[in-house]
């Protein structure tokens, strides 16, 4: 497992700290479901960005693979 520390504005703490409270967690595990979605959202986008170049220069790829 890979450790990291952050350090959080004063507003972004105390809204990590409520959240937490809010839902009886604990805020390392809100921290973490929140860098889980942003991951997988971010990994979707730049799937689609890869997927709508790829069929855009699909001819030139298809050239440079010959």
């Amino acid at each position: 497992m890979r450790h990291l520390t952050l350090t959080l504005p004063p507003d972004l703490g105390r809204a990590l700290a409520d959240l937490a409270d809010a839902t009886g967690r604990r805020p390392e595990d809100v921290a973490l479901d929140a860098v889980h979605t942003l991951l997988r959202a971010e990994e979707a986008r730049v799937r689609a960005t890869a997927e709508r170049l790829a069929g855009a220069h699909a001819e030139l790829l298809r050239r440079l693979g010959e």
